[in-house]
């Protein structure tokens, strides 16, 4: 596990490898372990180790469970599995750090009853910063610390009780100080279990004598919860490849609660023009002294974290000047929840301060600004805001945001590949809104976070256990349907209606096809009634396209030809509104659905001799319209499978020539085998790092040249060879 490499030359790739092992390592949740990461880039270091602390410590405010039947409730204060301490420079002990955290909150008895005593959670992980500072301390200060690590060696070695040894520990240096723990204190080096090297340019590091213990002594990030497409395969190897989605076309499948900022701060009002939009901030009075003093620089602040502070850094605009509206707005803030925690204000007034600067980068997020820092910025700000005030009757819908969040992380690269980490916390956010509403008082926040776990359901499915998490879609679905109602809002009740439809087409592909697949054409009918196709033309075509895709579905179970007949006037109609000039990367996908959907039909056993061919002909042309729409789109990420429509088109037009009805001439044949095996070369030139693919296709152009020289002999077998890419023949020839 050791990596203790130089700096890579790909910087990113290999600092996004270093944090998903030490993740990894992390997560296992062994104890007694010793890690030690390396990074000599401050921003970078705070960046990771944010990220770690937000993705492994679960870091809700309280497990919010409410008694039941009249019992006292068995919950406890939240627990996190992972704890950030910043190195006390005073007394750079880490081990009686850690210790005294552990005095402090030691871990909840959990499940105790009058017949069961229960059992105490795991002590968690902790993650150390704050090393780099040392190297600004006197040199006292720096040979305490390492005598302090060779005193841990006899914590290792003894067999006594001690919560330091029931703990795993993280411990962020600099390479200096990598190199000095190597050599003054031996034996704590040789106790390590792994070492992780991020590679970054070196941050002269700032002195800061007098940063707070931060998280060693606040509940502020520590706590966390304590709970822990496919079609059947066809002859042709085509389906329709645009699943039904709920998100396509604008649709935003997980919402935030209706605008609103409540009036939480009296802070000086923002220069003219600033967030032009629903999203006021209060105004209030601005005193002279107000604007006439030099505001302190947010760099040294001392009672916020510095993670947070560096992240709002991060966010800033270095393009523009930093007093202009863009950059002044969280600066202020920032500075207004400093002067809260000099003034040691009430908890309430912290935490609406920090609920301010979640709102701020929350609507950043909703006009489309959904980086990695401005949601790492919302999330922490947040966290902070429940910290410091978990009775407050905003915590359903900050717990609703939190879910959104992190379901955003998720689909915010590079998070793709923590993707099932992050949907899992949304999920449990989620959840902890539920425990804290009742639909009955709050129907329209009820449905909407409703809404919002149904989609993280169905994101959870892409990565485990399909069939159980589109249940859980449906149910989601089902219950928002049960408080959103037509009357409150006909659009958001379309749209879940919409959505319920996509879980039941998707639940559909893993048991009990046809019932599901009927309840999904009902439920995407009922989104249907309620859209305006001249007022949400796109929305409206995208509905049908759904439906269309589920009758294509439902025709392999039963009724082929009249359920083939439905996808394919539904798919007409929907290209009414899906136009090449409007969307035509959906058109598009229409049209490779409508093309599939005519194949099928025209290889029904009960199909004559005349629709077969009628139908293989409109097949080849909407397979056509499909293509050349997608080669329009110059690297526009296609819904389906381009190289697949390839082959499909040119399986139609060979099947077109060679079925005993088909009666043109030799140049018809000869024109229908050429375009074939144009389009199949096509498919092969892009399917050479799909193995199965490849070799399937790379079948199908031996069989079109050998159907050359069959329909049109030697003479049509060499114009076919004419048309291989010379690498080809000697493969080709050895099949013939």
């Amino acid at each position: 596990m050791s990596v203790n490499d130089p700096a890579h030359p790909d910087n990113f790739a290999w600092n996004r490898q270093v944090y998903h092992r030490l993740k990894l390592a992390l997560s296992l949740g062994l104890r007694r372990q010793l890690f030690l990461a390396v990074c000599d880039d401050l921003q970078l270091r705070n960046q990771v180790a944010a990220r770690l602390h937000s993705t492994l410590a679960y870091p809700v405010g309280q497990v919010l469970y409410q008694p039941q039947d009249g019992q006292e409730t068995i919950s406890t204060p939240a627990y996190p599995r992972l704890v950030t301490l910043r190195l006390n420079l005073n007394e750079p002990n880490l081990v009686a750090q850690i210790n005294q955290w552990l005095t402090n909150y030691p871990p909840p008895i959990v499940g105790a009853s009058k017949e069961n005593p229960g059992r105490a959670l795991p002590i968690p992980t902790f993650q150390i910063v704050g090393v780099e500072q040392l190297t600004q301390q006197p040199v006292a200060v720096q040979r305490l610390f390492l005598h302090y690590l060779r005193l841990s060696e006899e914590s290792f070695s003894s067999q006594e009780s001690s919560g330091f040894l029931e703990s795993s520990v993280l411990l962020w240096i600099s390479r200096p100080w990598l190199s000095a723990i190597q050599q003054s204190a031996p034996q704590f080096w040789r106790w390590r279990t792994g070492i992780f090297t991020f590679a970054g340019e070196p941050t002269p590091a700032k002195r800061n004598v007098n940063y707070p213990e931060r998280f060693s002594n606040s509940r502020n990030l520590d706590f966390g919860n304590l709970e822990g497409s496919t079609f059947n395969k066809s002859a042709i190897e085509a389906q329709p490849t645009t699943d039904p989605k709920f998100e396509e076309n604008g649709t935003v499948p997980v919402e935030t609660p209706a605008k609103r900022f409540n009036k939480i701060l009296d802070i000086p009002p923002p220069p003219p023009g600033f967030l032009k939009n629903e999203l006021q901030l209060p105004e209030s009075p601005v005193q002279a002294s107000e604007t006439t003093s030099p505001r302190p620089s947010i760099s040294s602040l001392s009672h916020i974290s510095q993670e947070l502070t560096e992240l709002v850094i991060a966010t800033f605009n270095t393009k523009i000047d930093q007093e202009t509206e863009e950059n002044w707005q969280p600066q202020q803030i920032l500075l207004e929840i400093e002067e809260l925690h000099t003034k040691q204000a009430a908890k309430e007034d912290l935490a609406a301060a920090y609920h301010q600067l979640g709102n701020l980068y929350r609507l950043r997020i909703e006009q489309g600004h959904s980086n990695l820092e401005n949601l790492m910025v919302a999330i922490l700000a947040y966290q902070e805001a429940i910290a410091y005030d978990e009775q407050s009757p905003q915590l359903p819908d900050i717990l609703n945001d939190l879910g959104t969040l992190y379901w955003m992380l998720y689909r915010t690269p590079p998070n793709i590949e923590a993707g099932q980490t992050y949907i899992e916390q949304g999920i449990e956010f989620y959840h902890l809104a539920l425990k804290m509403i009742s639909p009955q008082t709050h129907p329209e926040t009820y449905a909407r976070v409703q809404n919002n776990l149904g989609t993280a359901f169905g994101d959870l499915a892409r990565f485990a256990n399909p069939s159980e998490n589109w249940q859980q879609a449906v149910s989601a679905y089902t219950e928002a349907l049960r408080y959103r109602t037509v009357e409150m809002d006909s659009l958001k009740y379309a749209a879940c209606q919409n959505n319920l439809g996509t879980a039941y087409w998707h639940l559909g592909q893993y048991d009990q096809p046809v019932v599901h697949l009927k309840k999904a054409i009902a439920a995407y009918n009922q989104a249907l009634a309620h859209y305006n196709p001249e007022q949400e033309p796109l929305k409206y075509g995208m509905i049908q396209n759904n439906i269309g895709t589920a009758y294509w579905n439902l025709a392999q179970y039963e009724q082929p030809a009249e359920n083939l007949q439905q996808a394919i006037d539904v798919y007409c109609e929907a290209l009414i509104y899906r136009t090449a000039a409007n969307v035509p990367s959906a058109c598009a996908a229409t049209q490779n659905n409508l093309a599939t959907a005519y194949w099928h039909l025209a290889n029904l056993p009960q199909t004559t001799k005349e629709f077969k061919q009628k139908f293989l002909k409109l097949s080849i042309i909407a397979y056509e319209e499909a293509i050349a729409l997608a080669h329009s789109l110059n690297g526009v990420p296609l819904s389906f499978d381009l190289f697949a429509a390839h082959n499909n088109l040119g399986l139609a037009h060979y099947q077109l020539v060679t079925d005993i009805s088909f009666n043109g001439d030799k140049p018809t044949r000869s024109h229908h085998l050429e375009v074939a095996l144009d389009h199949h070369l096509q498919a092969l030139n892009g399917l050479s790092k799909q193995p199965e693919a490849y070799q399937t296709t790379f079948a199908y152009v031996v069989r079109t040249i050998r159907t050359f020289h069959n329909e049109l002999g030697i003479q049509g077998q060499n114009l076919a060879l004419s048309k291989v890419p010379g690498q080809l023949l000697p493969e080709i020839l050895s099949k013939l």
